[in-house]
């Protein structure tokens, strides 16, 4: 149904569909984005900064059956009552795609006003793991290629040792398939320590959540060193590896990716600075090669009546902002921003609309002062996951992007100059009043800028 959508808005026959892509890396909050944003559509309470839900032109809002009779729809309902229910919790991740319609009726402004009746805009949200969209940079490399690349940048990551030990402990003289699941394990269990320590570019995305796929000659491969390629066991990997990309990630950007009209891109900014210089730059770089995958800029008419969509607005959104004092918001803005230019020159530089912002998809804390060591913190205080109160200052970030990101692109392996810490909060009780949504920062901000200019 969704390509039928594409076909029959094309001709002008049908409401028009604005399709939103949700990614980010593993605890960047999609599922929460996407839950708190439609909650607060829905009840518009908290959303002053969309300036529709602000002058009331924007009238009414529903959820619609799920439009693609193939794809999974989001859990919206049973994410909502995890977040905001007698005994709050964090929902569980993204581990496959999925999507949720939501119909807007809007009634024109301006001088069309008096003459044109409300319209109806469905926006559908699609929800995809990003480390799937890191595969799409896969597309244009060989095994060799890619071999080399990931062997460089593990040096550093934890779980290289074992990688390593199981390379070395491997009969390359002739194939075999335990040999070849053993390997594929090993370099699995690399990619999982190197994400639980913060690093964001772990390829092939499909090796951490397999799916239908776990087990599968698609995913038993790794990257080989270059004395081993020329093997049968480097043959072997090599020819899955071209599988992989023809029957995992093409069909990914066919089917789900190309028709994106709008993207976020959420990252958990402020874990990698926790996690040190080395996963800032790690970030930095995956970044840039997400927007790679993009084709930014605006699509003729025929291409969208086609579905080859091209995405005009892509939302680069620091999570979390809830763990920092308010007075800090602008330099974790500050820092995503500079983090990304040169992933931002690409896009703007294509045609497509920008944006860096820091938002909290559900805020979780106050703001307090506390006192330490004799002078006065903006601190956050929250509920910990086991239940404790506690108030928190993390670290006061540099009014200077520079001063971070000079040491990541540098190698540093720690901080010289600050020490930042993080701490993990739970959702809070539940304290919506009639017609507000969860509470939130900057989402309506957000969605001003992905929807806005269409209601």
């Amino acid at each position: 149904m969704g390509i039928a959508d594409d076909l029959m808005q094309g001709l002008g026959i049908s409401d028009p569909v604005l399709r939103l892509g949700v990614t980010g890396l593993s605890r960047a909050g999609k599922t929460v984005f996407i839950t708190s944003l439609v909650a607060n559509l829905l009840d518009r309470g908290r959303m002053a900064a969309l300036r529709a839900a602000a002058d009331g032109s924007l009238k009414a809002a529903w959820l619609q059956p799920q439009p693609d009779d193939t794809v999974p729809r989001f859990d919206y309902e049973r994410h909502l009552a995890a977040m905001t229910g007698p005994d709050p919790h964090w929902p569980e991740g993204t581990r496959h795609v999925s999507q949720l319609r939501l119909s807007l009726r809007v009634q024109p402004r301006g001088l069309i006003a008096g003459w044109r009746g409300q319209q109806v805009l469905h926006l559908d949200i699609v929800d995809y793991p990003g480390e799937w969209l890191l595969d799409l940079r896969l597309m244009d490399k060989d095994f060799d290629q890619w071999s080399q690349e990931v062997l460089d940048r593990m040096e550093r990551r934890p779980g290289v040792l074992e990688f390593r030990a199981a390379l070395a402990g491997t009969d390359t003289a002739r194939f075999d398939e335990t040999a070849a699941q053993a390997l594929a394990s090993a370099y699995t269990r690399h990619l999982h320590l190197a994400r639980e320590a913060g690093w964001s570019d772990c390829t092939p995305g499909r090796f951490l959540m397999p799916g239908e796929l776990d087990g599968s000659p698609a995913l038993t491969f790794t990257p080989l060193p270059h004395e081993m390629r020329s093997t049968p066991l480097g043959r072997e990997f090599a020819r899955r590896f071209g599988a992989y990309k023809a029957q995992v990630v093409r069909p990914f950007f066919r089917d789900h990716f190309a028709r994106i009209d709008r993207q976020v891109v959420l990252m958990d900014v402020l874990g990698a600075i926790h996690a040190g210089p080395q996963a800032v730059e790690d970030m930095r770089r995956a970044m840039a090669d997400i927007l790679g995958a993009f084709r930014p800029g605006r699509a003729g008419w025929l291409a969208q009546l086609l579905g080859a969509r091209r995405v005009g607005r892509i939302l680069f959104a620091a999570t979390k902002a809830d763990h920092l004092h308010h007075i800090q918001h602008p330099r974790l803005t500050g820092i995503t921003t500079a983090m990304l230019r040169e992933a931002r020159d690409r896009a703007d530089f294509s045609g497509a609309r920008t944006e860096a912002m820091s938002i909290a998809s559900l805020r979780t804390t106050t703001e307090e002062m506390i006192r330490q060591d004799g002078e006065d913190l903006p601190a956050v205080r929250g509920t910990l996951m086991d239940g404790r109160q506690a108030a928190f200052y993390p670290g006061e970030l540099p009014a200077n992007p520079s001063e971070l990101l000079v040491p990541a692109s540098q190698g540093a392996t720690r901080w010289l100059d600050g020490d930042y810490a993080i701490m993990n909060f739970a959702p809070a009780p539940n304290t919506m009043r009639p017609g507000d949504g969860p509470p939130h920062i900057r989402l309506d901000r957000a969605a001003e800028f992905l929807i806005g200019d269409r209601l």
